[in-house]
């Protein structure tokens, strides 16, 4: 039976994809000695942000994401970023690939909302692979990656916000309902405003008033 073993070494910007990607460099080792023919391969990406320190700046933007905190003994705990997949080619021993993580700039995505709160230091992730495996030394079998299949690694918060900047510099995106761009829409024509940062400056300018 294969025995598979998982190590992230490092992390680095995909600048040519179609959307903002952070790429993983994934070693997979076969203790057995059992050649790997391929595998098909999934990863969950969990963040475990009680895995770090944070400012009180950060501790400000967060209460959306874990509340006061008073609470965050309770609300820190670990929780889904997202899903990726990966084909890898055939080896004997271990391999190396790029494990590709594509990045939302949506602020109602949890994962997002906390990545962009943070000023630096580094994320703690948790990846749990599935998928599966076919290997053999003649011929082939296929085999479920093993449930227990995971790795660690700590992601600099500056590769993340690299990423975001080769696609969206200076820049955040905000979901709202048709019926609420409308009314900004209008609003913004009305006053002859040029674009959307000075639309939204001056309705908080009017509000503070």
């Amino acid at each position: 039976m294969s025995e598979l073993e998982f190590e992230a070494l490092g992390a680095r910007v995909e600048p040519y994809a179609a959307q903002p990607t952070v790429v993983l460099r994934l070693r997979i080792t076969e203790s057995s000695g059992v050649p790997v023919h391929a595998i098909a391969l999934k990863c969950q990406i969990r963040i475990e942000p009680q895995r770090r320190t944070y400012e009180p700046a950060e501790e400000a933007r967060l209460y959306d994401v874990f509340g006061p905190t008073p609470q965050w003994g309770d609300s820190l705990r670990p929780f889904l970023w997202t899903h990726t997949s990966a084909m890898v080619l055939s080896f004997t021993g271990s391999t190396e690939i790029d494990l590709p993580i594509v990045c939302s700039y949506d602020m109602e995505v949890a994962g997002h909302k906390y990545l962009h709160a943070l000023d630096g230091g580094e994320v703690g992730l948790q990846l749990l692979f599935s998928g599966t495996v076919f290997a053999g030394p003649t011929g082939f079998s296929a085999r479920p990656v093993s449930w227990n299949a995971d790795a660690t690694f700590r992601l600099p918060v500056q590769v993340w916000r690299e990423a975001m900047d080769v696609y969206f510099p200076n820049a955040a995106w905000v979901r709202m309902s048709r019926s609420a761009f409308d009314a900004l829409s209008r609003y913004r024509s009305e006053h002859a405003l040029p674009d959307w940062d000075l639309t939204v400056e001056r309705l908080l300018k009017e509000a503070d008033r």
